[in-house]
């Protein structure tokens, strides 16, 4: 074998290990029980009139996904059917029995729902990671005796690629939002260079906003920091540890700066920021805590906790 081919294979390999980590089923069953859980609190306080929608069908615009898919229009009968179909599947789902039946009812069902309520023109872009970790979870299997397990330790590359997936389109709801703004100004800068927070903070005024308007500069580096974080976001998906962390509070900060000035709140991509999370350590460090405290040593309930782990305890 040549050297080209060898270092041809070898980069292949590279990029396959990147989007197929290997990572704990834990932290899929995490995931599974927090955005299931999110999907019913979503149906309810952010795309929630989607069964007002099929009681007013004359209303309804479809999507360009819904017309390729030639979705019947909403009505009382189909929406109120998705409803109770949705919260069913979802609290299984959340139990992680039965998850990837679960999954594979609430994927298409949710991407429905939302098709559905975005249909009068507004498309809100912190629902895409929200509605991708929907579609790949599932693809997931289980874990043992068909249930998903807080304190699987099992890797697998397949959660890793589900994971690898959640986080990407995570990502990506920043670095195009980047890009609709540039794309929006001619491809300039004009975005950052407006007053556009300002009309923002006019239209939904609040004391914190309010008050800012008295420092149009701190406003005009607000909106530069803005475009350069989420233009450079996609630097995360390649740090590790503690400088992904660091990355990740900087956005959630970012989204808490929104609430407190604009009222905005984005929790749809928040709380799917919980896919960069090492969740899979938190049954661990409770067992280590809980034998430490009972007297025996933290190394040796290490141990007798990854005994119990592999013989299926």
């Amino acid at each position: 074998m040549s050297t080209s081919e060898t270092a041809g294979r070898t980069t292949a390999s590279r990029v396959a290990d990147w989007f197929t980590p290997k990572i704990a089923l834990a932290r899929v069953a995490y995931l599974r029980t927090v955005f299931y859980l999110f999907v019913i609190l979503d149906m309810h306080a952010f795309v929630r009139d989607t069964r007002d929608k099929g009681e007013h069908p004359g209303l309804y615009q479809p999507l360009l996904l819904a017309r390729m898919l030639d979705l019947p229009k909403p009505s009382v009968a189909n929406t109120t059917a998705l409803y109770v179909v949705l919260i069913v599947a979802c609290l299984v789902g959340a139990t992680n029995y039965f998850p990837r039946i679960a999954g594979w009812i609430v994927a298409p069902a949710f991407t429905w729902w939302v098709l559905i309520g975005m249909s009068d023109g507004k498309v809100d872009h912190d629902h895409l990671a929200l509605v991708v970790a929907l579609w790949v979870l599932p693809t997931v299997k289980a874990g043992r005796r068909g249930r998903a397990s807080y304190g699987d330790q099992t890797r697998s590359e397949a959660a890793g690629w589900a994971i690898k997936c959640i986080q990407i389109s995570v990502i990506a709801t920043y670095f195009l939002s980047s890009i609709a703004k540039l794309r929006g100004a001619g491809w300039t800068l004009a975005w950052p260079n407006s007053a556009i927070l300002t009309w923002a903070i006019v239209r939904r005024p609040h004391p914190v906003g309010e008050w800012l308007l008295h420092h149009p500069w701190m406003l005009h580096v607000m909106q530069w920091v803005g475009i350069i974080a989420e233009f450079l976001s996609p630097v995360i998906l390649f740090l590790k540890g503690r400088w992904q962390l660091l990355g990740a509070l900087f956005f959630l900060g970012f989204h808490a700066a929104n609430t407190a000035i604009l009222l905005i709140h984005f929790l749809p991509t928040v709380v799917c920021w919980l896919a960069f999370a090492p969740l899979e350590r938190v049954v661990p460090w409770f067992q280590r805590r809980r034998a430490s405290e009972g007297g025996e040593p933290e190394d040796q309930a290490e141990e007798s906790w990854e005994a119990k782990e592999q013989a299926g305890a």
